[in-house]
C-alpha cells in the first residue's frame, strides 16, 4: 500500500517569504534550493519531478518537505556541522600573513604560535599552523 503524496499548502505570506529566501544571496545555496523545493511542492509538482529538476534524490526532496512540515522556515536552514569549532579565525591568519610580509625578519612556526598565544590567546600546535599556512598558500596559487 503506497503512502499519500506529500503536499504542502502555503499561505500568501509564507509563499512570499520563500520566494525572497530562494532569491537571497545571504543564505547558502542549499537553503535557497530547499525554499524552491517547498514552493514547487506547493504548486503541485510531484516529488519525482522536483528531484529530477534539482538533480537530487527523491529522499532529499522528501526530507526537505518533512522538515518544512515540522519546523517551517527554521527547518530550511543548514544544521551545524559536526566536529570541533575552529580556534582561529581568518582575521588571525591575515594578521600573521601581514606580519610575515611587512617585517624583514623570518619567523619559525614555533615563534608564530607564541605570537598567537600571547596576542590572541589562541593555542595552536606548530604542525597545525604550518598546515594552515600551506593550505592558504596552495589556494592562492590556484
Amino acid at each position: 500500500m503506497s503512502s499519500p503524496p506529500l503536499r504542502v499548502f502555503l499561505t500568501k505570506a509564507q509563499d512570499q517569504k520563500l520566494l525572497e529566501l530562494s532569491k537571497s544571496t545571504t543564505v547558502s545555496q542549499k537553503t535557497r534550493d530547499r525554499a524552491s523545493i517547498i514552493r514547487l511542492c506547493a504548486i503541485g509538482w510531484k516529488v519525482e519531478k522536483i528531484a529530477s529538476y534539482f538533480n537530487v534524490s527523491k529522499l532529499v526532496v522528501r526530507n526537505t518537505i518533512h522538515r518544512w512540515l515540522e519546523r517551517e522556515i527554521s527547518g530550511l536552514e543548514d544544521t551545524p556541522k559536526p566536529g570541533r569549532r575552529r580556534k582561529w579565525q581568518p582575521e588571525d591568519l591575515a594578521e600573521i600573513e601581514q606580519k610575515l610580509e611587512t617585517e624583514p625578519r623570518t619567523y619559525s612556526s614555533r615563534q608564530l604560535c607564541q605570537i598567537l598565544a600571547n596576542t590572541k590567546k589562541i593555542q595552536l600546535s606548530e604542525r597545525h599552523l604550518r598546515r594552515i599556512l600551506k593550505k592558504k598558500l596552495y589556494v592562492e596559487e590556484n
